[in-house]
């Protein structure tokens, strides 16, 4: 399989940066061992900080010596499809710190900086933390991880909050929460890469609670925070949001009776299912695991739910359909086949593409069918704020500062979006993205 790491690995490196300004069109390499084998990051913050000096024997390859590095492991075409891959969503570049000892390989995807610079935090950038088994190609990995630090640099406008989008993908076996030299070498890595961030798919929620007991505080979301996961209030403002569409589609803002096609019963799935049920609609609900749907019918035995295969779910006679799993599943084939009125949920980068451009052509096929749909991250943003107010305010966080602006940010800004739209005539992932482009390419 190919890999950035391989020449990490077999040169003693620990350290490969992509930069690349897309206003020039001009693109930095670096490569460097910066810490040694025998570092002990279960003392990372206690007996060491983030720029102290981890090696006695450093090594900085420049660009052109980057570029020969891959030449000699047959490996240039792969680094220039990586960077095609940045060039091609305006990034600001890639970080990979690389820990020989775990194996394990930290990518931090960075889309954009303008809006943390001056915010005087230690972390400019904000998006979660991933993880990927280690069987899954490479280039999927980074694939996933620069769409998802695209969308959050939108998603961060969205919630008006002073920072600029990233996503971590990890690619690694899974976390041991017990591994102190693990965990300090992911908290370091955080740390290094200037955001704050909570964990996504692939890791549990008690990774933050443990970072923030040992490490670091650039970390949201666990289960001891005084908010707690952030998957409920996103529910709650997907929820809100979906409420709004079918008043855009159906006259009333009431769900009873209406049938909805739910992918994921997951940290959002789940209570967006519960704020659902309360509404008595038909729940058509799809997950890969078989102890949530037994979950979800055990506790809602009175209410209509109907479990379906995972593949069956985009084709459900629906009314509504809400993807709260993996991104990248709204294609042209789903397109053209479902039978949806509204697709509005909370997974990230629902739409099968990795650029603007993409997402324009397939969010003009969804309209020219009829079925109303916004780019996720204009209602996918209460996550994001309440990440946002537990990192501001540490122990003293509570969701009662920031409930009125999830309301108003996934009820208000879903209903503006798409009467905007159709105002002007264009689609609704349009007119949000021309909105935000102002502030993030400046």
């Amino acid at each position: 399989m190919k890999s950035l790491f391989e020449p990490l690995k077999n040169e003693g490196l620990t350290t490969l940066k992509i930069r690349y300004n897309y206003k020039n069109k001009n693109v930095l390499l670096e490569a460097s061992k910066q810490w040694s084998d025998n570092v002990k990051w279960s003392m990372y913050n206690k007996e060491f900080y983030m720029d102290d000096i981890l090696t006695e024997d450093g090594i900085y390859l420049n660009h052109q010596e980057v570029i020969s590095l891959f030449n000699k492991y047959n490996l240039a075409d792969y680094l220039n499809a990586v960077i095609d891959l940045v060039k091609k969503g305006k990034h600001f570049g890639i970080d990979c710190f690389y820990n020989k000892n775990k194996n394990i390989r930290f990518i931090g995807n960075i889309h954009s900086n303008v809006q943390g610079i001056n915010n005087r935090s230690h972390a400019v950038r904000s998006g979660g933390i991933r993880r990927h088994d280690l069987e899954t190609p490479e280039i999927e990995v980074i694939q996933d991880g620069l769409n998802l630090a695209r969308a959050m640099s939108f998603k961060n406008v969205g919630a008006g909050i002073p920072y600029g989008g990233c996503k971590i993908t990890v690619h690694s076996k899974p976390v041991d929460l017990n591994d102190l030299e693990e965990l300090g070498f992911l908290a370091y890595a955080i740390d290094k890469l200037r955001c704050f961030t909570g964990p996504d798919m692939g890791y549990p929620y008690q990774l933050a609670d443990k970072l923030k007991e040992h490490f670091t505080i650039n970390i949201t979301g666990g289960e001891n925070s005084p908010i707690g996961p952030t998957g409920g209030p996103t529910a709650y403002g997907v929820y809100l949001a979906i409420k709004q569409a079918a008043k855009f589609v159906f006259g009333s803002d009431s769900l009873a009776n209406l049938k909805v096609a739910l992918q994921g019963l997951g940290a959002v799935g789940y209570p967006l299912a519960e704020h659902l049920l309360k509404e008595d609609v038909q729940l058509f609900v799809s997950d890969l695991l078989d102890e949530n749907l037994e979950k979800l019918q055990k506790n809602y035995r009175d209410k209509k739910i109907k479990v379906i295969e995972p593949e069956d779910i985009y084709y459900v006679e629906a009314d509504i359909f809400a993807p709260c799993a993996i991104g990248g599943i709204v294609d042209e084939n789903v397109i053209e086949k479902s039978k949806f009125k509204i697709i509005m949920g909370a997974a990230n980068n629902q739409l099968k593409a990795s650029t603007q451009e993409e997402e324009y052509r397939l969010a003009r096929l969804l309209a020219q069918r009829n079925i109303v749909f916004q780019c996720d991250w204009v209602h996918n943003v209460a996550g994001v704020l309440a990440g946002w107010e537990e990192y501001r305010n540490q122990e003293k966080a509570d969701i009662k500062n920031i409930i009125t602006k999830i309301e108003t940010l996934c009820r208000d800004n879903t209903w503006n979006n798409l009467q905007r739209a159709k105002d002007l005539n264009l689609t609704p992932t349009e007119i949000a993205y021309k909105e935000a482009e102002k502030l993030i390419y400046q």
